[in-house]
């Protein structure tokens, strides 16, 4: 019998891309009135690097067996850190904003903590399969788990690049629970992220004045208040129907980054209520098929892959139209699908079609 991908999954990725597609289309109406060719740069990025390589990556990656990853998984992990810690390099690695996020090769510029976050997914899930009822110990599971997290946490760190560090010890939490891991040690790593993020706030004064802004948003309304100020004039003035497409007023000169971190608050303005709520069930449905599919695989490193993507990108979600809801901090992390960054597409619908080929092999029901 021909194995067949799970075509609900592709079906809920397809609207996210379109929509995702339009809502950015509107919002880098935007950078017209920003000159010079911050428009077409963003346009061409999205487009071909983000929007036609992505497809083609899904494409391709929907016919590499799955288990492929995990034979080459080590390798897979060590290259992308090695690509990420080329940031550091002089003449390679592109400094904006006071980070090192980016390489520039042949004049492209690309963010390669993108591959290291599916890298580490990729190599842990390989580990952790590897580990069966091992990975309750502190020994051969909590431990091993501090190591791995720590050697990403230490190359994105001194970016540095803490919302994208987050968002990946979320994914590793969701493999290391669904591999076995015992909820004392969850419970542990959590208590021990709290300190980190404390630890880090004292040493980075951009974490700590996220956290005062998002305690007192209404502080430093024209500094560290001003995004979250503006989005929420964004999403208030959208009302229940909005104001319709393309006609969002905070994307001209008032929202900062209104492709990029905060591209929610435009579609807010513009679609209103109703079209926020509709990129929320977006993202609930890709996550609900896809641990569905999880649920099904029988293979535990096909499982803990799923997982690992889908809390991935689904977390990246929430976290950012949290923070531009004022529910939880600032984080700077885009929306997945629909902000600006042609490798985080492109990456991400590569993602998707490792889901696509565990999906194969589920169990029918």
């Amino acid at each position: 019998m021909k194995k067949t991908i799970d075509k609900p999954f592709l079906v809920a990725t397809i609207i996210l891309v379109i929509t995702g597609f339009f809502i950015f289309s509107s919002a880098s109406l935007g950078l017209l009135t920003r000159g010079g060719n911050a428009y077409s740069n963003a346009a061409f990025s999205q487009t071909f690097f983000g929007l036609f390589l992505g497809t083609v990556a899904m494409v391709a990656l929907m016919r590499v067996p799955y288990k492929f990853w995990k034979k080459h998984a080590f390798s897979v992990f060590v290259g992308a850190m090695v690509l990420t810690a080329l940031v550091f390099v002089p003449h390679l690695g592109f400094e904006h904003g006071g980070a090192k996020r980016w390489l520039v090769i042949m004049g492209q510029s690309f963010q390669p903590s993108e591959f290291l976050k599916i890298a580490f997914i990729i190599y842990f899930s390989a580990w952790a399969s590897s580990m069966k009822e091992k990975i309750g110990t502190f020994r051969y599971g909590l431990l091993p788990f501090l190591v791995i997290i720590g050697l990403v946490g230490i190359v994105l760190l001194l970016q540095p690049d803490t919302d994208t560090f987050m968002v990946t010890f979320f994914a590793g939490l969701g493999i290391f629970l669904t591999a076995g891991g015992k909820w004392k040690h969850i419970f542990l790593l959590l208590l021990c992220s709290v300190v980190v993020i404390f630890i880090i706030a004292s040493f980075r004064p951009y974490v700590k004045q996220r956290i005062t802004t998002f305690i007192n948003p209404t502080q430093n309304g024209l500094t560290s208040g001003y995004q979250i100020q503006q989005s929420l004039i964004a999403i208030g003035s959208g009302g229940f129907t909005g104001r319709g497409f393309g006609q969002s007023i905070q994307k001209f000169n008032f929202l900062p980054e209104p492709i990029g971190d905060s591209i929610f608050a435009v579609a807010a303005e513009e679609f209103g209520f109703v079209g926020a709520s509709g990129i929320l069930f977006l993202f609930i449905v890709f996550a609900f098929r896809g641990l569905k599919i999880a649920s099904k695989t029988e293979d535990l490193f096909g499982r803990l892959l799923i997982v690992g993507i889908v809390i991935l990108v689904v977390s990246q979600a929430f976290v950012n139209i949290g923070a531009m809801l004022g529910v939880l901090p600032l984080t700077g992390i885009p929306l997945p699908f629909v902000s600006h960054g042609g490798t985080a597409l492109l990456i991400t619908l590569a993602e998707v079609g490792i889901i696509l080929n565990v999906s194969k092999n589920q169990k029918k029901s």
